[in-house]
């Protein structure tokens, strides 16, 4: 019996580790929160990332919506400056069995944009074939990001469309311009990958891309790893930058 209620309570506690609700503010930024007390004044919560850290209590006033790990939503306040009003949930579904396309989309597009710095290391074949051209095998890059947020799951974890445009070679006097366009998916903790076409030029093929973001003060910070196959041999990047969202 004392066995079965120790089990008990940890997977209580497992569960609750798990649950997070998404806090809004009035300027646009996101928490993954865990709500813990709403007054007529002020919401109290606990950062997910910190459980064990301090109760933290922001004005009633500040806050634009909490969506709360089970699904469901409570507005609080108006919509940010520069976001669409809020739109009625859509009517419930007819009884009978769901099929594809009866269901509720989760469809929620957020744009993002900013810029990308970097360097590209050419390995083996594609650094012989670049020494062809007069092209040292270590670029540097400088370009920018347009990402689009498709959909956002309430336990935080997002699908992402991003196009990358890039400028290699300024350092050896070069002009050597890429495209990337990737689809992939983000983590609740900022883990990301993705994979989509590579054109280059004199060259097509696909990018297989990790990294992770991570959010500061309403502004995101992407750092990725992107690699390239083919050629003779794989372009390896390294890319960072920052991001903010688009009205």
């Amino acid at each position: 019996m004392q066995r079965f209620l120790l089990l008990a309570f940890f997977s209580l506690l497992t569960c609750s580790a798990q649950a997070q609700d998404l806090l809004t503010k009035q300027n646009g930024e996101e928490f993954q929160v865990k709500v813990l007390e709403i007054t007529p004044s002020e919401v109290r919560y606990k950062r997910t990332d910190n459980p064990d850290g301090p109760l933290i209590s922001v004005r009633k006033a500040d806050v634009f919506m909490i969506r709360y790990a089970n699904g469901s939503k409570e507005v609080l306040g108006s919509p940010p400056a520069g976001t669409l009003p809020t739109v009625a949930p859509p009517p419930p579904l007819p009884p009978g069995p769901t099929v594809p396309g009866d269901e509720n989309s989760a469809y929620n597009d957020v744009h993002l944009g900013g810029p990308r710095v970097g360097v590209t290391v050419l390995m083996a074949g594609a650094a012989t074939k670049a020494e062809e051209r007069n092209i040292k095998p270590f670029l540097t890059q400088f370009g920018w990001q347009f990402e689009t947020r498709v959909f956002r799951l309430p336990n935080g974890t997002a699908g992402l469309v991003e196009l990358v445009p890039l400028i290699g070679g300024l350092e050896q006097n070069k002009f050597i311009p890429s495209l990337n366009a990737l689809i992939g998916i983000r983590g609740p903790k900022g883990f990301e990958f993705g994979m989509g076409p590579n054109l280059t030029p004199i060259s097509a093929n696909v990018a297989f891309a990790v990294g992770a973001t991570y959010r500061s003060h309403g502004v995101n910070f992407p750092v990725n790893l992107a690699v390239v196959p083919g050629n003779g041999g794989a372009r390896i990047s390294l890319l960072l930058g920052f991001n903010s969202r688009r009205n």
